[in-house]
């Protein structure tokens, strides 16, 4: 059986009723957004690229730390997504996870995500030849100290292979109840 399609060829040409159709559709694609991104997740597992875990339980290490560290669901959820874009976003990974997070998040953790690459770099550009002080040009932004905090206690030390951390499993309910539907946007709930 073949599924009902709207009948334009451009939108300039469709109907109500098509979007009455691609509305209903969507809702439901919409609904399996939470398990699309922990499929999407679970490809960073057996990827090393060299360190001494794989991206994966580098994810679950850094949400286990957050988790332990008292900090709220949202931000643990960023927390275990902030490398998901690894995969797709070779150059720019930090930018691949803050877009697909920003409609769910507040401003703050957003920020903290789309940059953590650059405050990570503190630790280890200086070993590639790079500034490892290139996050100073953000010093005086208000998520600087949040998100070199995040870097400090989370992200940095997540790369221990004797860590035990958290299964995937324990984070699933949190990733999907963080992104049930947007805050943001505009397509986030109207009150």
């Amino acid at each position: 059986m073949t599924a009902k399609r709207a009948s334009f060829k451009n939108f300039k040409d469709s109907t109500a009723e098509d979007w009455q159709l691609i509305a209903a559709e969507y809702i439901e694609f919409a609904a399996r957004l939470p398990q699309r991104v922990l499929d999407h997740l679970r490809l960073l597992e057996g990827d090393y690229g060299g360190f001494p875990v794989d991206r994966l339980e580098h994810c679950l290490q850094t949400a286990t730390l957050a988790h332990r560290g008292g900090e709220d669901e949202e931000y643990v959820v960023c927390a275990l997504l902030h490398d998901i874009g690894d995969t797709l976003g070779s150059y720019n990974h930090a930018d691949v996870a803050a877009a697909i997070l920003q409609p769910f998040i507040s401003e703050e953790n957003h920020w903290l995500i789309k940059h953590h690459q650059i405050f990570q770099g503190y630790d280890y550009f200086h070993h590639l030849g790079m500034d490892r002080n290139a996050r100073d040009r953000f010093k005086d932004h208000p998520c600087y100290e949040r998100t070199k905090r995040f870097c400090d206690l989370y992200d940095g030390p997540a790369f221990d292979p004797e860590f035990e951390s958290l299964p995937l499993e324990f984070f699933e309910p949190m990733v999907k109840r963080v992104l049930a539907s947007p805050k943001h946007g505009f397509l986030a709930q109207r009150d």
